[in-house]
């Protein structure tokens, strides 16, 4: 299954930011673009993980909590 693509224009100053990062990868990342899929792919992930606590955890906390004074 192929992905369709879209063009996003970004500084040149970065684009070349982003190359040498891709060189100093020693092969992690074959070109820029792929480098900035991973990068825009971590961001995206990132913001749809919220941290929950569980039950044991938050109770945790609050104890921690009490004895600082703060509850």
């Amino acid at each position: 299954m192929s992905e369709d693509f879209v063009t996003i224009k970004i500084p040149k100053r970065l684009y070349m930011e982003i190359e040498k990062r891709v060189e100093e990868s020693k092969g992690e990342f074959k070109d820029p673009q792929e480098y900035i899929e991973f990068v825009l792919n971590e961001v995206v992930s990132e913001e749809d993980e919220e941290e929950e606590y569980t039950p044991e955890e938050e109770e945790e906390i609050k104890r921690r909590l009490r004895q600082l004074g703060y509850i």
